[in-house]
């Protein structure tokens, strides 16, 4: 018992998660004292600060580092980091993803505000999860007066349209492994497979390849691509095929490449493809025909945005398989693309 006169003091750490609760409880315990003082800690906070201090925050952060490089596209926010929805920046406008069933997303004229844009800048789209990347979901106009505009990359140009397609041409938070790319393609055969608008061809010929071939199933991604090289100027051997990926990789091809980009669809039905494409169960396939277009010493990237992937046991031999971390900072902490480095 403490001396007559005197206060008694009583330290308590309460639970992060419930401090109210943790307090209430605490007050009816029977040895509180009916005086006395009660030091509460409380721990650091945890909690994201108000949506338009995160953004522009985040802005301020991503332009003093991506757009000293020459880039002007990233991802401002994202659900992985704990952000109230995935918000990308693409210089001047911005696109704001909602996911169905995730409940309310911010203000749209919070946000644009934040960023400091005409509220008709900023492009509002639904995310629903998608059975497949070849055909529908990304190849449906949406409901939406078109976007296009210029952003830059390491100094790079590259078509996007932020309002008549899911996505806008340009994965951000695959920027790491496109300048992995340029910066091993001099003089190298490269092959591009599942090539979306072309990024990775644009990177590699800049970089210096000899070569290019960009393989995709749509005219739409194809035409894109080629604009995307023409932005560039970049002249010499980068072709550009319409072919069902699945079925060119099950034919028999003379030419061998040193360098080959994967990114298939984690799932596809398509009607215009030779059979169901489902990226976990297939991919010894695919890695098998991989190794068989590589020459000796060549390096294959293969990529996949499915959560939980496991790259299998019985792979061809490879005399090196590395995977690659994407750290670029608008990306860093999330659940991006998983992509492996695979050295015949």
């Amino acid at each position: 018992m403490p001396n007559a006169g005197m206060l008694e003091c009583w330290n308590i750490a309460v639970e992060p998660r419930s401090p109210a609760k943790c307090l209430s409880a605490l007050f009816q315990h029977s040895s509180i004292p009916a005086f006395g003082i009660l030091f509460v800690c409380l721990p650091p906070s945890r909690t994201i600060p108000p949506v338009r201090d995160l953004i522009r925050n985040r802005q301020r952060e991503l332009a003093a580092a991506l757009g000293c490089e020459g880039t002007t596209a990233w991802r401002v926010l994202d659900e992985g980091l704990g952000h109230p929805c995935r918000l990308e920046w693409y210089d001047g406008a911005a696109v704001m993803w909602e996911r169905v069933g995730a409940g309310a997303a911010p203000d749209p004229a919070l946000i644009a505000d934040a960023l400091g844009i005409d509220p008709g800048l900023l492009f509002i789209k639904e995310r629903r999860r998608q059975r497949d990347r070849q055909h529908g979901g990304q190849y449906q106009p949406l409901a939406t007066d078109g976007a296009e505009r210029e952003v830059g990359e390491r100094g790079l140009r590259f078509a996007v349209n932020l309002g008549d397609y899911l996505d806008t041409g340009l994965f951000v938070d695959h920027r790491a492994l496109r300048r992995a790319v340029g910066a091993a393609a001099r003089g190298k055969r490269v092959l591009n497979l599942f090539a979306y608008t072309g990024a990775f061809s644009v990177h590699a010929a800049a970089g210096g390849a000899a070569s290019t071939l960009t393989v995709d199933l749509s005219n739409t991604y194809l035409r894109w691509a080629e604009r995307n090289l023409a932005l560039n100027r970049l002249r010499g051997d980068h072709c550009c095929l319409k072919a069902d990926c699945v079925r060119w990789l099950g034919d028999s091809h003379r030419e061998r490449f040193d360098l080959i980009v994967c990114d298939p669809p984690t799932f596809s039905n398509s009607k215009a493809m030779a059979k169901s494409w489902e990226v976990e169960r297939d991919q010894g396939w695919l890695l098998w025909r991989l190794w068989n277009l590589l020459a000796p010493g060549g390096t294959a990237w293969f990529s996949t945005n499915k959560q939980g992937f496991t790259l299998a046991s019985g792979l061809p031999p490879f005399a090196r398989v590395e995977e690659f971390v994407m750290l670029d900072p608008d990306v860093a902490g999330t659940v991006p693309h998983r992509c492996w480095s695979l050295v015949r």
